[in-house]
Formats: C-alpha cells, sequence, structure tokens
C-alpha cells in the first residue's frame, strides 16, 4: 500500500474563509440560500409539491438579491479605500 504525503494533497486540508475569497456575509449568506432554494425546487419537482417548488424559486431570488447587496457593500468598500 503506498501512502501520499500530507504536502501533497495539502490544499485538501485547507477550507479557505469568506475573507480569504473576498466575499462578505452578505454574498455567502445569499449564495447559501440560492443553493438551498434550488435544492428545494428540486425536491418539490421530484415528489410533485407545487408549493415546495415555488418556496425553491422564492429562496433562490432572495439569495440573488442578498448577494447583489453583498457585491454592492464590496463595491463600496473598494471605492472607499483608493
Amino acid at each position: 500500500m503506498r501512502r501520499t504525503s500530507r504536502a501533497r494533497f495539502g490544499y485538501l486540508m485547507h477550507k479557505p474563509t469568506a475573507k480569504e475569497l473576498n466575499m462578505n456575509k452578505d454574498q455567502v449568506k445569499g449564495a447559501a440560500k440560492d443553493i438551498g432554494g434550488k435544492i428545494q425546487e428540486e425536491a418539490g419537482k421530484l415528489v410533485g409539491n407545487k408549493e415546495q417548488q415555488a418556496k425553491g424559486v422564492k429562496n433562490q431570488v432572495e439569495g440573488k438579491l442578498q448577494q447583489h447587496v453583498g457585491n454592492l457593500k464590496e463595491a463600496v468598500k473598494d471605492a472607499t479605500k483608493r
């Protein structure tokens, strides 16, 4: 059995934080809500539940809106640094 060194796969050990990715909380939460909404919409389609599909679409819209708010905050922050 061959062993691989940790250094070779070290990139798998570290999970980057929001700051390292240059994302603010609104961007992260918005992305999570968008993904959750997509999952909820697909689950609703799978079981034939129109209400769940609609809630999923609503969550996607809310998530995208929150991401855009985060993008605006980042743009203002970057503009004030100059």
